[in-house]
């Protein structure tokens, strides 16, 4: 069989497979031509090359459109082998045409923005809540953005003749609210449409399907999986992963080889672990929201491995409490995490504006992992307390000057 016919079939072979399939294999399918198993990790920075007139072409074309350079690798700067195969794999599951990936999911946010303002279009039009730092990348203008914060609908009029883009979060850190992608993508018109899908990911939800150009994530979450990667990807169509890597080329916001190589391996349970994890936090869900001692819940229509609850008593206490789940930022590992929103991760967001998104002082934002349901409600119903109705004053924590998680 000729290259051709081979590159035909494997297109073919990969249109039809299942997320779980390609969870597995994609990124993969040279291996065993090579007789390989595992992906190789590939730690150079540099690459020899004895043409220099043919790296010097290869520097222009990439110049010229953010392409892939073809043939060997060049810099650690232009790209990596090993981070390729991590970004093939994430565009297969949530069925772009590309994918790139940064050193963070701020790096990779960032870059979106720079590539907008590249093109003079500074204008951005966002929903609340976002994430903490997204919100306040976008509000200092510390990229030279300007942001008009909405609700879904009134989108459409929100839009000028200098809007670079339109944000939203679905489902929102750290509410779990959640909004129709495809009403959106609609108001949005010829204006790109950029969905966070951390909490989600491919496996519960494809923005690029409801008419999304840019998705996001933050990699450190579920796609890697562990807590022990920190990285950031946009899956997104060829000629905006173009742009995004001439930006990551000037700016510098690769990903680590290693990461790529962990995130890789992340894929390839993804699916199990979120759909695991997902059918605790229905169930914790569903006895929080029966607790006399939780005011409200927040557990998302789409489902996901995502709580968010208010308790009548102190949160703090709370959080001083657990002992089985693990007090800490982030999200996504395959431990459960909780963590106090208006304290640290949207500590940074203005007050009004955080409890205006939704995110007032008593909720908590728990990731549930994969341990056993009934042990994970037998430490929150200790970290609870007394069963009382009667709320109990707050006290403010300290201001924070950043945000995390």
């Amino acid at each position: 069989m000729d290259t051709s016919s081979t590159g035909a079939y494997d297109a073919l072979r990969t249109a039809s497979r299942a997320l779980a399939t390609e969870a597995v294999h994609a990124g993969r399918d040279d291996l065993a031509r090579q007789g390989l198993h595992a992906p190789p990790i590939d730690l150079s920075t540099t690459y020899p090359s004895f043409d220099s007139r043919g790296e010097a072409a290869r520097i222009d074309a990439f110049a010229t459109d953010g392409a892939d350079p073809e043939g060997p690798p060049i810099y650690g700067r232009l790209g990596n082998p090993t981070v390729a195969r991590f970004e093939t794999a994430l565009a297969r599951l949530e069925g772009t045409e590309s994918a790139v990936a940064f050193a963070s999911g701020m790096a990779a946010l960032s870059a979106v923005l720079l590539a907008r303002s590249a093109a003079g279009l500074r204008h951005v039009v966002a929903v609340r809540p976002l994430y903490g730092c997204s919100d306040h990348l976008l509000t200092a203008g510390l990229l030279g953005t300007e942001v008009t914060w909405t609700d879904p609908a009134g989108i459409a009029d929100a839009l000028r003749p200098d809007t670079g883009l339109v944000m939203v979060e679905s489902p929102a850190n750290p509410t779990l609210a959640e909004v129709d992608l495809r009403a959106v993508a609609h108001s949005c018109g010829s204006v790109p449409l950029l969905a966070d899908n951390t909490f989600a990911t491919p496996v519960l939800q494809r923005p690029a399907e409801h008419g999304a150009r840019l998705v996001l994530h933050s990699a450190t979450k579920y796609l890697g999986g562990h807590g022990d990667v920190l990285a950031g990807v946009v899956a997104c169509d060829e000629e905006f992963a173009g742009q995004l890597r001439q930006i990551r080329f000037a700016t510098g916001g690769v990903l680590h080889p290693l990461a790529g190589y962990l995130l890789l391996r992340g894929l390839s349970t993804l699916p199990v672990r979120v759909r695991a994890a997902s059918a605790s936090a229905a169930e914790l869900a569903g006895r929080l929201a029966a607790d006399a001692r939780v005011a409200r819940v927040h557990y998302p229509k789409l489902g996901g491995a995502m709580v968010a609850f208010e308790v009548h008593g102190d949160p703090h206490e709370v959080i001083a409490r657990v002992g089985l789940i693990t007090p800490a930022v982030s999200l996504g590992s395959v431990d459960t995490l909780i963590q106090h929103p208006a304290s640290i991760s949207h500590r940074i967001v203005d007050a009004d504006d955080r409890r205006g998104a939704g995110v007032s002082d008593r909720l908590l934002r728990m990731s549930v992992g994969l341990e056993d349901v009934d042990d994970l409600w037998a430490d929150l119903d200790r970290a609870l307390g007394e069963r009382t109705r009667t709320p109990v004053p707050l006290r403010d924590a300290a201001p924070l000057r950043e945000t995390v998680g």
